[in-house]
């Protein structure tokens, strides 16, 4: 669902093992965000653009597929 942050974990070698932990929550709980199942919080996308992508926006590492980008 989130483009922008996949491609950036690519680029940066970044698990999604390695944000469950460091947000402190399971595996499964951080796959779940990144499928759409449930939703990141403020917090959360905060904590991991400032701890992985500090050169990128929120914006831009949490825009979903369906957003339009006009």
């Amino acid at each position: 669902m989130y483009k922008n942050l996949r491609a950036e974990m690519a680029k940066s070698n970044v698990t999604i093992g390695e944000i469950a932990e460091f947000l402190g929550v399971r595996y499964a709980t951080v796959s779940d965000k990144m499928n759409g199942k449930s939703r990141f919080y403020y917090d959360e996308a905060s904590k991991i653009k400032h701890c992985y992508f500090s050169d990128c926006s929120l914006e831009y590492l949490f825009q979903s597929e369906n957003q339009n980008t006009a």
